[in-house]
Formats: structure tokens, sequence, C-alpha cells
């Protein structure tokens, strides 16, 4: 059993209201639940100021839960702030690549069918006491503050020494892993501080609650980086990382590693749409793997304030607020609140105001020699919609000649786009083509009678 974990700083919608619009039927998402060792970061940057949210996805018993991050200064008490695990939940949900699916009109209609199959495009305390007495001067470490907060007892920490840290930790009682001393040892060179926290078992019995809740930091720094090398220390093999930029302006990348949008936009055979989060988790595994696990990989940038298709509904001024987004103002009252989503009744559609703040989600999965350095941070002008969406397209069902159009469609158009969906399915998670063939049933689509059959009927 790990004693110690080091965390990372860690319907039918087509209205055009801002460029092209996706539509489609939103049937399914993938989210971070998909991932056994996913931590989940929300990350809100303006200008200098920092708020990050960590929801640790610890498993263990309480009591040997312990938290390590490098900040940029000491933090008082304000500086820190218990969350809700149901703002990660939402931020997953509207964030998540999703599946949609579309129906084929009958091709014998003035419709042009074409047009139906043709691709959408985007525009764009007691802790405190106990280790105070085990400090000792000559390792270098300083308590510079301690506080309980919450079910959290926290420390921040300085030192002169990554050494002299390591054995400051294990002497207050923290197991550390073997190689502390030397990831330590950069942020000690930069003058940073340490974040400590472990659980206070007492306060956390009281919650309730069978899992953490996530801690908020807010600090000052010119630095927009993301610590990802401690968590690396005990980690047994690879693990996901999803994080959650909000920022003001545009879409976040990475400066120091690759950013690249995951493959997007695919018809997929319609078995998909039972099998999605295998799909997905095979798709991103396919990914990861051709990029060598190391490149960044964008899964949804949006404005905050609409979505098409929406996997959930966006987050409100008062929710993005308790994520610290703080350039939003919070409605006073339900009755002067600002309304996000306004419904047409004539329509039955959602009409979405936008907001002034972007969510970039990032996902990559990593160990220490993929990843080696911490994440850096840019935020960039561009403004493009993404979101990683797979398409299902189920066929139009009637009888193949009743119209030359309706031939058609039987004889070329569908054959090719279940060629293509199956040789997409394939080349996007590795899965044998011949397989795909057989379970998606493609040899079983009707056939057009040739026309000499009912020449003389």
């Amino acid at each position: 059993m790990q004693t110690i974990q080091f965390f990372l700083f860690i319907v039918l919608l087509c209205i055009p209201h801002w460029g092209y619009a996706f539509c489609g039927f939103y049937v399914a998402k993938a989210d971070a639940s998909l991932f056994n060792k996913a931590s989940q970061v929300a990350y809100v940057r303006h200008e200098n100021r920092t708020v990050i949210s960590m929801m640790n996805d610890y498993q263990g018993e309480m009591k040997d839960f312990a938290l390590v991050i490098p900040v940029p200064s000491v933090l008082s008490e304000k500086q820190i702030h218990v969350g809700e695990k149901a703002l990660f939940d939402r931020l997953d949900a509207f964030t998540a690549p999703r599946l949609v699916e579309y129906f084929d009109a009958d091709p014998c209609q003035q419709v042009v069918y074409e047009q139906m199959m043709r691709q959408s495009v985007m525009e764009a305390g007691d802790l405190a006491t106990t280790a105070r007495s085990k400090s000792n001067k000559s390792l270098g470490v300083k308590i510079e503050a301690a506080y309980t907060i919450g079910e959290y007892n926290i420390l921040i920490l300085s030192a002169k020494q990554s050494d002299g840290l390591e054995t400051w930790l294990t002497q207050s009682g923290y197991k550390l892993p073997q190689g502390a001393s030397q990831a330590l040892k950069p942020y000690i060179a930069l003058g940073m501080k340490f974040f400590v926290a472990k659980v206070n078992l007492s306060k956390q019995s009281k919650t309730g609650l069978s899992y953490l809740r996530p801690l908020q930091i807010a600090f000052e720094s010119e630095k927009f980086m993301l610590p990802i090398r401690l968590g690396t220390l005990n980690a047994k093999g690879k693990q996901d990382i999803i994080a959650y930029m909000l920022t003001k302006n545009g879409r976040v990348e990475t400066t120091n590693y690759r950013t690249t949008e995951l493959p997007t936009d695919l018809d997929l055979p319609i078995f998909v749409k039972d099998e999605f989060a295998l799909f997905y988790q095979d798709m991103f595994a396919t990914q990861a793997k051709k990029e060598k696990y190391r490149t960044v990989f964008t899964e949804y940038f949006w404005n905050m304030g609409w979505c098409d298709p929406c996997a959930a509904d966006p987050l409100t001024p008062t929710e993005l607020r308790k994520l610290g987004v703080f350039w939003v103002n919070a409605p006073v009252s339900k009755k002067l609140a600002p309304r996000i989503l306004q419904r047409q009744p004539a329509m039955g559609q959602m009409i979405n105001q936008p907001v002034q703040v972007m969510v970039t989600r990032l996902h990559l999965r990593y160990d220490n020699n993929t990843f080696p350095e911490d994440l850096f941070f840019q935020e960039t002008k561009d403004q493009n919609n993404f979101q990683a969406r797979y398409v299902l397209r189920h066929p139009f069902k009637g009888n193949p000649n009743q119209c030359d159009a309706a031939r058609d469609y039987y004889e070329n158009v569908l054959p090719l786009r279940q060629d293509n969906e199956a040789q997409n399915l394939a080349r996007l998670t590795g899965w044998d083509i011949n397989d795909i063939r057989k379970k998606a049933g493609y040899t079983d689509m009707p056939k057009p009678t040739p026309w000499w059959e009912t020449l003389w009927n």
C-alpha cells in the first residue's frame, strides 16, 4: 500500500449563434472516471493571478494521505480554501469528449441527402504543534505558517537544502518515496516554498464523505506553470492529468511540450454507441503511444457561456466564482442574475450568451521519463472552438428500389461511408478492421434489385 501520494498542482442543437454549429443529438461522453490514475486540476489564470483547485484521486487510508506542492510564496490562511467536488464533476461533464448521432434522410425526398452526411465544420493546529517540536534548524527547514482548514492540517515550509527537507519530512512522519530529495532540489533552488497537507481524521469523519474534497490555493506569480515532477515519484506506471484551464481571452497550450488536438469529427460504426467508454480509452491510449507519451492533448476549448452539442449545461457565474474565476461577478440574487442560458419556446432550443471565460481541457499521460520537466503554459489569442467529437450516422431504412437516389444511396454512398467508418475506428484504436466490419454487420445491408430482374415483371 502506498502511504503517501505526491499529487499535482494537480435535444437537438443547431443554432448558428457564433460561426457554424455542429448540431446533432448528444448521446454519450468520455469523462474523467474512465481513467483510474487521473488527477484533475482546475487552473484559473489571468495576468499574474492564479487560483488552482486540486481534485486528488487518492486511494488508501485517510491517515496515510499527504500532499506536497511547491508554491511561489508563503500563503496566508485566506489564500487556502476547501472546494467542492461537484464543481469538478460539472467541469468534467461540460468539457468531456462526446459522441453524437445523426439520422440519414430519405434520399428520395427533396432534401439533398449528400448535405445531410457532410461533416459540420467549426469556425472560428495539532500537526503544527507536533511539526514545530520536530523542526531542526540544522536541516534548514522552517515552518512559515500552519493552518487547519476544513478537514486538512496545512503547513507552509521553506527549506535550504533538499536532503534536509526530506529528512525533516521523514522525521515528522511522512513516508517519502525514493528519489524525493532529487525531485525537491530544483524547487528549493528557485526559492519556492512547500505547501504540505495532511488529513485531520477527526474533522474528516465529521464531513460524512468517503472522498477528499479538493483543495484550492490562490497566489500571484509571473510563472504560468504546473509542477508535475513530484507526482511521478511513487507512481506505478504511467498516470493521467486532466487540467481544466480557465482563462479570460484564449486557448491555453504548453510552451515546453508539444500541444496537439485529438483526432475529431470522425464517423464511426453504430455499435460504438454501446462501447464508447472502451473506444475512448483505447483511442486515447493509441494516440498517446503514437506520440511516445510526450504530447499534451487538447480535448476541448470553448467559451463557457455556450456549447454545441451540450454534454452538460455551462457553469453558472456562481459556480465559476467558487472555482476562483475572480473576474466574473456572481449574481446577488436570482432576480438580478443574468441568465446564461435562455430558452426559445418556439424552437425548443437553447440560445446561449457568450461570457468572458474560456475553458481549455488538456489531457496528458506521462511518467518521469516522458515528461521530465514541469508544465509551462501560455494563453494564446486563438479563440477557434474545438471539441473531441465522434459521429454516428444511422442509415436510412427504406426500399432501395423506390427511386434512383435510393439506389445510388445503397449501392455507392452508404458502402463507401461504412468502409470509411471501419477504417476510422481501426486507425484510431488499433482494433482489427475485419472484426469491426463483422461486428458492424456492414455486409447485411439491403441491396438494390438489378434493374433487369424487374424489367418484365
